[in-house]
């Protein structure tokens, strides 16, 4: 195995490490916000509503995961469907304002537990690790 190899195993291995723990970490934060559903309600929340099929396309989703995880949204009161008023036969999902607030709570958890585990991390450090994860979903983006 090259050098490469090695660090290439290595970043797949804490990348799986970092997904395990940003589960766990959602699911302590709201027991029934998953990671899934937390993604998807900060995205109708920053799009200001936007519809199922918008969601499944921007994610790489199927539709019927999507479907799954607006339904229990919507059990839990955190989204809302409502008519577009450009074309009545299409609904736009937007988060609800219980919705908004456990948002707003989860997030200003999730980002005092960044400062958290990134508090000794020097300027330098934690610009270049920034960049290298925009770097990084930049390079998926444009590779599907």
């Amino acid at each position: 195995m090259t050098h490469r190899d090695d660090s290439v195993e290595t970043i797949q291995q804490e990348m799986t490490a970092f997904a395990r723990r940003a589960r766990a970490t959602a699911a302590r934060m709201h027991p029934e916000l998953s990671l899934v559903s937390y993604t998807l309600l900060a995205h109708l929340d920053d799009q200001q509503g936007c519809r199922a099929t918008d969601l499944a396309a921007h994610y790489y989703l199927d539709k019927s995961t999507v479907s799954r995880q607006i339904a229990a949204l919507e059990r839990l009161g955190f989204v809302e469907r409502r008519i577009d008023p450009d074309d009545h036969r299409v609904q736009v999902l937007h988060p609800t304002a219980e919705g908004a607030q456990v948002l707003a709570n989860v997030t200003a958890s999730r980002r005092k537990a960044f400062h958290e585990r990134l508090a000794d991390w020097r300027e330098e450090d934690l610009d270049r690790f920034a960049s290298y994860l925009a770097r990084y979903n930049a390079a998926q983006e444009r590779l599907g």
